[in-house]
């Protein structure tokens, strides 16, 4: 992420209301001395929120959690390149709607994303050949094109998730591991472990306790960072010990969250044990706006 949180030290050039407030949280936390250097590794992200609702109350091309696709026409709904089994349908992001909280700009400002999972919940994203088991879509047309696609019958009726309606809100978020991000900064035991308890009330401990989707921004990890992951699995090797892999891993913090879909009840989505669903992309693929070599990881507690 390294490009990345380059790019966000310049987004601001004074201090906004926000980073006061983090800036005197960390203060507060004990971390005074940590908070410039933190302030300027936070990047923003879009949080969503969602709500169950009535799906046909939503739109054509609205943005949703579960429910059923908006498709073009004759376009065929989504499955396994591997298997050939119908995809479950994550989520649908109507750009227009996300613009206005995508400070860095780094979605298209129009368009749909449609988030696509194995229907069976068994791919984690460890191995090479789990790709093909996830899709992302990317429709840039008319809305008024679009159909809302029936599920296939072979599709399993718990990978039909009842619809949620989405809202939207910028957030910036930290890293979980600052010195993953800068080696510019040296952090005693003391100082990370106050840290791992600021990261745990902020912004508050009730915030904590609800759900985590979001577009971009740093991913709520569970497990280990996921960049490493990402960069070594979309390109084929699947051991660290590779001779391919030292080269390979140079280029990790080119890797950035896309999306993550938090086990929601709502939606009747459970990932893994109370887990995450995180969707990655590679930075220069997201700026060209392809979506063709999403890289996904299922992490659980």
């Amino acid at each position: 992420m390294w490009g990345f949180v380059n790019w966000a030290k310049g987004l601001w050039h004074s201090q906004t209301p926000a980073q006061a407030d983090m800036q005197a949280a960390l203060a507060a936390a004990g971390l005074a001395s940590k908070a410039n250097a933190l302030i300027k590794l936070r990047i923003p992200s879009i949080r969503i929120r969602t709500e169950r609702t009535q799906e046909n109350t939503l739109p054509i091309g609205d943005s949703k959690l579960g429910g059923r696709p908006d498709l073009p026409a004759h376009t065929l709904w989504p499955s396994s390149s591997t298997s050939g089994a119908p995809l479950a349908f994550i989520a649908q992001v109507r750009l227009e709607q996300a613009h206005p909280y995508d400070v860095g700009q780094l979605l298209p400002a129009s368009g749909l994303l449609s988030f696509f999972y194995d229907a069976q919940g068994k791919t984690f994203g460890e191995q090479p050949t789990d790709r093909g088991n996830w899709q992302v879509l990317f429709y840039n047309g008319d809305v008024q094109q679009l159909h809302r696609a029936n599920p296939p019958a072979a599709l399993p009726s718990d990978a039909l998730h009842p619809a949620c309606s989405i809202t939207f809100a910028t957030e910036w978020t930290l890293p979980l591991d600052p010195t993953q991000e800068t080696a510019d900064e040296e952090w005693t035991p003391e100082e990370r472990s106050r840290y791992e308890q600021f990261l745990a009330t902020y912004p508050t401990p009730a915030d904590h306790a609800t759900l985590h989707h979001r577009l971009l921004g740093y991913a709520d990890t569970l497990q280990d960072d996921m960049r490493a992951q990402c960069q070594l699995m979309a390109n084929g090797v699947s051991r660290i010990n590779d001779a391919r892999a030292a080269s390979l891993l140079k280029r990790q913090g080119e890797w950035q969250l896309l999306l993550q879909i938090d086990s929601d009840e709502n939606a009747q989505m459970r990932w893994g044990n109370n887990g995450m669903l995180y969707y990655w992309i590679e930075g220069a693929k997201l700026r060209r706006r392809e979506f063709d070599n999403v890289w996904l990881v299922l992490q659980s507690e």
